[in-house]
């Protein structure tokens, strides 16, 4: 059974573009909230915020006294006031060369802390207009930069999370196929994907097809749980939206074999209390597993050969509901 973490920055400051709807904790508050919430095993760490306050002897300390795993560093790169027109993808190479030497920074506290895994959302890294950007080199800085980051560490995984949009109208890598694309281009044995259920949704992606798409490349590294409208990423609870797309995608997950590993939440509390909140999601996650599990897999493959909607549709209901 995969255990379950919490992204950091959730248990922090929560706001968007107009409202602010809880302040920001330290990282040993958020270490004291997130051992409160039942069933929660871990928390996802993010570099630098939670890198900043303590030393790392005593952050890993203050985590394994709190019975607390790390399931991965979350390495930001948007950065308030630095690397405005992309990280990676710059086209200033000094800017690139910060990036590639943060990250190894990065990759140093995480495996001081006995973490081999870094994920990283590009979210910065695209376009707002047409002519903006040179699309031909943003793909290449980003594969030259990114095969040094794995270069620093052929033991630690290093996780793109792709999104479609957000804060740039189109991210550069928003899709399962194009972190494929990218992956397969830099050719690291090390680099593979954030799967994150939402983002695959908000790109109009059918999860599960995402599922086989980046395991059957060998590049399905990490998932992360929520949910939204497929308008836009929201971060809601779990299968509050898409329930059905949500027990097939944790069908597929276990079926590849993704079954000894972590589920970290990007999920926002909003204006109710945070670990009510995680309480319900790790609820929630272990529910949708339970009902995935009740689908027989001998029967799902022979209704998938047969290819007839009808008594697959009627199967689910019959059998869940």
């Amino acid at each position: 059974m995969n255990k379950l973490a919490a992204i950091s920055a959730f248990l922090g400051n929560v706001k968007n573009r107009y409202i602010e709807y809880h302040p920001d904790n330290s990282i040993i508050e958020k270490i004291n909230m997130a051992k409160q919430v039942e069933r929660l095993d871990g928390l996802e760490l993010c570099y630098p915020a939670d890198f900043t306050e303590i030393p790392l002897e005593e952050l890993g300390a203050r985590m394994q006294d709190a019975g607390l795993g790390i399931a991965a560093v979350n390495v930001r790169t948007r950065r308030t006031g630095k690397w405005w027109r992309g990280s990676f993808s710059s086209a200033i190479a000094a800017e690139r060369q910060e990036v590639i030497d943060d990250f190894r920074k990065a990759i140093d506290m995480a495996n001081g802390l006995g973490c081999k895994r870094i994920s990283t959302c590009p979210l910065n890294e695209g376009s707002d207009y047409v002519f903006e950007m040179n699309y031909f080199d943003a793909y290449q800085h980003s594969e030259e930069a990114l095969a040094e980051i794995c270069a620093h560490n052929r033991d630690t995984q290093i996780c793109i999370e792709y999104k479609w949009n957000d804060p740039r109208q189109r991210c550069l890598i928003g899709s399962a196929a194009e972190v494929l694309v990218l992956c397969n281009s830099v050719g690291a044995d090390n680099l593979g994907a954030t799967l994150d259920i939402g983002h695959a949704i908000q790109a109009n992606e059918r999860p599960a097809q995402s599922v086989a798409l980046l395991h059957r490349a060998g590049k399905m590294f990490y998932v992360h749980l929520n949910d939204n409208d497929r308008y836009w990423d929201w971060d809601m609870l779990p299968g509050s939206v898409n329930l059905w797309d949500s027990i097939e995608f944790l069908y597929y997950v276990k079926q590849c074999g993704y079954t000894d590993d972590w589920f970290s939440y990007d999920v926002v509390s909003k204006e109710v209390d945070r670990v009510e909140h995680f309480n319900l999601v790790t609820k929630l996650t272990r529910k949708l597993e339970s009902l995935a599990d009740k689908l027989d897999s001998e029967k799902i493959k022979e209704l998938t050969q047969e290819r007839n909607p009808n008594k697959s549709i009627e199967y689910l209901f019959d059998t869940l509901l």
